[in-house]
């Protein structure tokens, strides 16, 4: 999840290895514990130290609890407007970074002494892609090392090819499959000449469907696929084949508000502005009750998604009060959210023809992180005002 981001979600990273049943550490992870998920996977790794599963699972909560911090596991910034190649850096820890670091190498080592003593041994094939899917999640969004992260992403997919023409049954090696033929279908003409990727001129259709039939019938990866699914159907702009989803994800992991935000943003991109709302004040009343998970979102969050919703249906009053609720508290939030709620404050403005007022806003944007995508298009609209050709209907 990718974050997702969700998502969530990273779309280069094979997220796996939990069972159906799930156990604590993912019913923790899939819920955003990331903290009590890394306490569960660290004592995976202590009771089975020659298993390269948990030092896996270990990295993924690792990498994951970076990216929900960092505001990197929502769907706004996979959308169409916003290429893979710009993803916001992220700093976790020394520690963690240590950490992290450690579980893949282990995970490599064991599943490459493996694969030594038994060339044919699908299991640490598997888990062996994982490991390298994990560390091109990495090096893109933390170490913004995007060549590497591309290479270790088509070494994984590489791995997984052998698992599925192994063992054809072997439904959940073809997660990472899928994941890099929709990447890879959907790069710039001159990356796809890397040497690395001869061989995989990638599919983006065809990466969705593998990721479909994961979805329904994966057994460790069914989870992560659908996750997946939710992201790439917004970019895609089929948002309603993602509301379905998320409301058997949300009925499956309730602590999870992320799902809940998703499912608003899809509502909205479906034309449900009153659907998308809805939502949003369904979260507000589960923080307000005290419902377990929910104690941890800020009040932001929520301004900022119902400002934005308001803002696409041209309600530009209330969504110009929530966002200003917003932009008053940005050192409560994290980035993302700070930059584009100045952004979508500076378009209200224009269009409510008050120019210096967008102006600031724009600048603000700017100011706060200045290499975001936000701050990319606040500039271009410090030069020419935000117009949009009809509000979202």
């Amino acid at each position: 999840m990718r974050s997702a981001s969700l998502l969530i979600f990273s779309l280069l990273s094979s997220l796996q290895a939990a069972d159906v049943s799930l156990g604590k550490g993912f019913e923790h992870f899939y819920n955003l514990e990331y903290d009590e998920a890394i306490v569960e996977f660290q004592r995976e790794t202590r009771a089975h130290a020659e298993d390269p599963a948990g030092y896996n699972h270990l990295a993924t909560a690792i990498l994951y609890r970076e990216m929900f911090k960092a505001g990197a596991l929502e769907t706004e910034l996979v959308t169409g407007g916003n290429p893979f190649l710009r993803r916001p850096k992220m700093n976790p820890s020394p520690q963690d970074e240590r950490t992290f670091d450690e579980a893949i190498r282990k995970a490599m080592e064991l599943t490459q002494a493996r694969l030594r003593a038994d060339p044919k041994d699908t299991r640490a094939m598997y888990h062996l892609g994982v490991a390298y899917g994990l560390r091109a999640n990495y090096s893109f969004l933390v170490r913004k090392a995007w060549f590497d992260a591309l290479r270790d992403a088509t070494s994984g997919r590489k791995l997984h090819n052998k698992v599925t023409e192994l063992d054809r049954a072997d439904v959940d090696a073809r997660l990472i499959e899928g994941v890099h033929d929709y990447v890879v279908g959907s790069l710039p003409w001159h990356i796809k000449l890397l040497g690395f990727l001869v061989g995989f001129r990638g599919d983006k259709q065809g990466g969705i469907r593998t990721l479909e039939l994961v979805g329904q019938n994966g057994r460790l990866n069914r989870y992560d696929a659908q996750i997946l699914l939710c992201a790439i159907y917004r970019r895609e702009r089929e948002a309603k084949k993602a509301i379905p989803l998320l409301d058997s994800l949300i009925e499956r992991f309730p602590r999870n508000f992320l799902l809940r935000f998703e499912l608003a943003q899809m509502h909205s991109d479906n034309g449900d502005k009153t659907s998308a709302l809805a939502t949003l004040q369904r979260i507000e009343e589960l923080k307000a009750t005290g419902t377990s998970g929910f104690s941890r979102l800020l009040p932001e969050k929520v301004w900022y998604a119902r400002g934005t919703v308001q803002f696409w249906y041209n309600d530009l009053d209330p969504a110009l009060e929530n966002l200003r609720r917003v932009t008053a508290r940005t050192h409560d939030i994290d980035l993302n959210t700070g930059t584009f709620a100045w952004l979508r404050l500076g378009q209200i403005h224009d269009l409510k023809g008050q120019r210096p007022q967008a102006v600031d806003a724009y600048r603000q944007s700017i100011r706060l992180a200045p290499e975001s995508d936000a701050a990319k298009l606040s500039k271009q609209f410090l030069s020419s005002p935000y117009r949009r050709a009809k509000p979202k209907s």
